[in-house]
């Protein structure tokens, strides 16, 4: 069973940049979305690589996770369904501690700047660098698929407050 333990942060200023070492733009879409935590994605890189993916709520910061490769095709005719999709800007970086990537949004997202780290344990100590803000870990209305249904774009000053 896939189990995905990761935490997030909001990105304040440009530091992270010097730490890039790839970057992959990603389009997706959700087929299903739930208040409960279930997900249905389907993603395709600017490599033409396609995954969908299945997520659903587990313990604690951890969520149980299932990805599969795709044909290019079958990926395109499912986002081309989904009704809700977003796009961003994928950096890997070149930090200790666990996986980490920084992902720009794009279009109705922007000027969004998220930081993920993929652990390994959800107890697992982390030095989190100081470009990194207020930990988002766990707020829903962040998480992608939400964003992908209300875009940061959209939000309300008092929306936006509450990130302050």
């Amino acid at each position: 069973m896939g189990l995905e333990i990761e935490r997030r942060f909001l990105v304040n200023g440009g530091e992270w940049i010097a730490h890039s070492r790839w970057q992959r733009r990603l389009r997706q879409g959700y087929l299903a979305a739930s208040a409960a935590g279930f997900t249905v994605r389907v993603r395709i890189s600017a490599t033409s690589q396609a995954w969908i993916t299945l997520k659903a709520a587990a313990a604690g910061i951890a969520r149980h996770e299932f990805e599969y490769p795709i044909p290019l095709g079958d990926a395109e005719a499912l986002l081309a369904l989904a009704p809700h999709q977003l796009s961003k800007v994928r950096h890997g970086l070149d930090l200790p501690g666990g996986d980490w990537v920084v992902d720009v949004f794009e279009a109705g997202n922007e000027p969004l700047v998220l930081a993920e780290v993929e652990l390994v344990r959800a107890d697992q100590p982390l030095e989190v660098p100081s470009w990194c803000g207020a930990e988002i870990t766990g707020r829903g209305e962040l998480s992608n698929a939400a964003l992908a249904v209300h875009p940061y774009g959209a939000w309300t000053a008092a929306e936006r407050q509450v990130l302050s």
